[in-house]
C-alpha cells in the first residue's frame, strides 16, 4: 500500500495536465448535455426582451476584452439571436478598449450570418469604438451623433434607416451592456442614473457578486452571470423558440453549455485527485509511522 501511495505522489504532472486537456476538449467535441438551472436574475433579462415588441430599438455594448471571451461572447450571441429572432432592432457599440470593437465585429458576424434576411443598416447597425466611457454616456442622453457620428462603415449616423427615429439613449428599450471591469457599473452609475433607461449586464463570473446590489434596488431589470448565466439564456433561448432549439443542438461553435459540461468535467477531475493525493499521503504518512 505504501508503495502504491508513493507512485500515487510521485506521478508525473503531464500526466495531470493531459486529463485536464481532455476534460475539457472531449465535451465540446462531444457535448454531454447536463442540465443547467435558471436563476431568477437570468429569467428577469430573457422576459424582460421577450416583452419586447418587433421594430423596438436596443443598444448592445461590447465591454470586455478578448481575455474573458469564452463566457462573455455567449452572452452577446444570446442575445443577438433572441432579438433577431424576435425582429427586434440592435444598435452595437463598443466601449472597452482592448478588443471591445473586435469581438464585437467578430459576433455580429458570426450571428448575422446565421439570419440571411437581415438588413444593415435597418435591423441592426454597428457604429464601432469610442473612448470614454463615462462621457461618452452622458452625452447619449442627448444624442447618438455626437459620440458616434458615423457608423464602422464611415455612413453618417443621419443617413442610417435605423437611427432615423432613435435619437438618443432614452429612445431605445434597453441597454444590454456585456462588460467586465467598470464600463458595465457605468451604465448603471452614469446612463441609467441619468436617463432611466433601463440595463441588462452580462458580466464574469468573478464579477457577477457585486452587481446583486443594483438588482436589489431595481437599477437592473436582468442580470446574465458569468458562463453559467450564458448557458441558463441559452437554455431559455431553446425554450421558447424551436429554431433556436435545433441550431443550439446541432452547431459545432462553442456555446455556453458546451463549456458548462467541460466545466462541470474538470471540476470533477479535480476533486477526483485531490482526494486520492490527500488519500496516498495519510497512506504514506501511516507506513512512515508504523517504520519509525
Amino acid at each position: 500500500m505504501a508503495g502504491l501511495a508513493q507512485k500515487v505522489l510521485s506521478l508525473d504532472r503531464r500526466w495531470l495536465f493531459l486529463l485536464v486537456l481532455l476534460g475539457v476538449a472531449i465535451p465540446i467535441v462531444f457535448p454531454i448535455g447536463l442540465p443547467v438551472t435558471t436563476t431568477s436574475s437570468t429569467r428577469a433579462a430573457f422576459e424582460y426582451v421577450e416583452a419586447l415588441k418587433p421594430g423596438d430599438a436596443v443598444v448592445l455594448s461590447f465591454d470586455y476584452g478578448p481575455s474573458s471571451g469564452p463566457e462573455n461572447d455567449p452572452m452577446a450571441e444570446g442575445f443577438l439571436r433572441q432579438c433577431f429572432t424576435r425582429k427586434i432592432r440592435v444598435i452595437v457599440c463598443a466601449l472597452y478598449p482592448l478588443g471591445g470593437l473586435t469581438l464585437a465585429n467578430n459576433s455580429v458576424a458570426k450571428v448575422t450570418a446565421e439570419y440571411p434576411g437581415l438588413r444593415y443598416g435597418e435591423d441592426y447597425v454597428n457604429l464601432g469604438y469610442k473612448d470614454g466611457a463615462p462621457a461618452v454616456m452622458r452625452r447619449l442622453d442627448k444624442d447618438f451623433a455626437g459620440p458616434f457620428p458615423a457608423d464602422v462603415r464611415g455612413t453618417p449616423i443621419a443617413k442610417i434607416p435605423l437611427m432615423r427615429d432613435v435619437h438618443s439613449i432614452r429612445d431605445v428599450k434597453v441597454v444590454y451592456t456585456v462588460a467586465t471591469g467598470l464600463i458595465g457599473e457605468y451604465w448603471i452609475t452614469q446612463m441609467h442614473a441619468q436617463s432611466g433607461t433601463p440595463v441588462i449586464i452580462g458580466p464574469t463570473a468573478v464579477s457577477a457578486a457585486k452587481y446583486y446590489a443594483y438588482l436589489n434596488a431595481g437599477q437592473l431589470v436582468g442580470m446574465v452571470g458569468g458562463m453559467k448565466g450564458a448557458a441558463e439564456y441559452e437554455k431559455l433561448l431553446a425554450g421558447k423558440h424551436p429554431e433556436l432549439q435545433r441550431f443550439y443542438r446541432s452547431t459545432r461553435g462553442f456555446t455556453a453549455t458546451k463549456g458548462m459540461d467541460g466545466q462541470t468535467v474538470i471540476h470533477i477531475v479535480i476533486i477526483f485527485f485531490i482526494l486520492i493525493g490527500n488519500i496516498a499521503y495519510l497512506r504514506q504518512r501511516a507506513a512512515q509511522r508504523k517504520a519509525a
